[in-house]
């Protein structure tokens, strides 16, 4: 592996960095997008239960708030219930949708770099494929004939970097959609939650 790097030349440092980080990204939304973290599967129906006759407490919004991704969007909406003037229908659709943005922020965390990387990375090894053919017509001296150790050198360079960019950005582009995908399925099951409970609290509280 070492001399594959050294045969593809500096061209190719670029492209290991754009590995390293969108390994670590990878593995970050994976750790994130866990289901217990964002959406659990009992909260929506606890809370259903826990007002239907009082509003919770305080202390328990905020525990609610804090256990995942979910509980600090429905948090939010309960603590609408505590407004000092008399609470709106509006009011809490407000609260739900300014939480709802948060939360929307929360989950495409990081996945701009991602996607960054997959569109860049294939440029960067274009970048190596342009350095090579530079190597290779350098290596025609004025008389005609080639150096060989130089024409070999450019053509490392250009089909290493071509290949390895390719290798960089066709999973990062897979992960990118596979993460976008499962973060608007997260958004959308938070707005039906959301909504449930904005109907669920009307009927409790006549808001």
């Amino acid at each position: 592996m070492f001399a594959i790097i050294v045969a593809a030349g500096w061209p190719i440092w670029p492209l290991i960095l754009c590995s390293i980080v969108a390994v670590a990204l990878v593995v970050e939304r994976f750790v994130a997008y866990r289901a217990e973290k964002i959406i659990p599967l009992s909260l929506l129906e606890d809370l259903l239960k826990i007002t239907r006759s009082t509003p919770p407490t305080p202390e328990k919004i905020r525990e609610i708030s804090q256990q995942s991704l979910l509980g600090s969007v429905l948090a939010e909406g309960l603590q609408t219930l505590f407004q000092s003037t008399k609470p709106s229908f509006d009011d809490l659709n407000n609260n739900l949708e300014s939480a709802g943005r948060r939360a929307e922020h929360s989950l495409n965390m990081h996945l701009t770099a991602l996607g960054t990387i997959a569109s860049s990375a294939p440029l960067l090894g274009l970048l190596g494929t342009v350095v090579g053919m530079i190597e290779i017509f350098g290596s025609q001296s004025s008389g005609g004939t080639a150096n060989p150790e130089q024409l070999a050198h450019g053509i490392s360079i250009a089909l290493y970097n071509t290949a390895f960019g390719l290798i960089v950005a066709i999973p990062s582009l897979v992960f990118w959609r596979y993460f976008k995908s499962r973060a608007n399925n997260y958004l959308l099951e938070m707005e039906l939650a959301a909504d449930r409970l904005a109907r669920h609290l009307r009927s409790q509280f006549q808001l």
